[in-house]
């Protein structure tokens, strides 16, 4: 389910010009900018924009960079197609970054991975640097697509959507008498428990987490 086009409630047209004052932007007119992934807080790239850059993003609700190597207006995606449109632009405390919230059509890094932050520096391989919800959706379906005789999770989905169904009815009613009677440490593990079960039973019904957050998006805009 792809994300709505950003209406005029998501990105102001203009920005707050105390908060545009407040810019620490370097002796070459430029500030970093971080891109994130509005749903799943993964990042993608790190860009530099200038004010029209900035200007531009704001106008359009598309994200606009200012290219180094070039020394040029670069609007994000205007030749693949991936463009990013923007929810939200932070500025930092010191006022010397900014982070953009967007949500991407296509593969943030020219290599067409998804971030340009596919490599790590102890040599592990992590190529798209996924946030870890991502990671153990991967594991979980993994387990389904070659199932282990020792993995539980393999055994429940070899057992069937009635038995993974009980299961997430079972850790519900956990939850529940956790928040009721048990310390705090204990609905933490209990709330892990059902969150598990739960993505077991979407995955059994070959839905991904990223439905979910698409379908929060639609209902409520932050």
């Amino acid at each position: 389910m792809a994300p709505s086009t950003p209406s005029s409630s998501d990105v102001p047209e203009t920005a707050s010009s105390s908060l545009m004052e407040q810019i620490r932007w370097d002796e070459r007119g430029l500030v970093p900018a971080i891109v994130q992934d509005d749903l799943t807080g993964q990042v993608l790239m790190l860009a530099y924009m200038n004010r029209e850059a900035l200007e531009r993003t704001l106008e359009t609700g598309e994200a606009h960079f200012w290219s180094r190597s070039r020394q040029a207006l670069w609007h994000k995606g205007e030749s693949s197609g991936n463009v990013q449109r923007v929810r939200a632009v932070h500025i930092d405390c010191d006022g010397d970054t900014l982070l953009l919230l967007v949500d991407p059509a296509g593969p943030a890094c020219h290599t067409g991975r998804r971030t340009c932050f596919y490599r790590r520096l102890d040599g592990e391989q992590d190529p798209e640097a996924k946030p870890f919800r991502q990671r153990l959706s991967d594991l979980l379906a993994g387990r389904k697509a070659h199932p282990r005789e020792t993995s539980y999770t393999s055994r429940l989905f070899q057992a069937g959507t009635a038995r993974i169904l009980q299961k997430v009815g079972e850790e519900a009613v956990e939850v529940i008498i956790a928040a009721q009677n048990e310390p705090r440490e204990r609905l933490i593990a209990e709330a892990a428990d059902l969150l598990y079960h739960l993505h077991v039973a979407l995955l059994a019904y070959d839905i991904g987490w990223e439905e979910i957050d698409a379908a929060l998006r639609e209902r409520y805009h932050p």
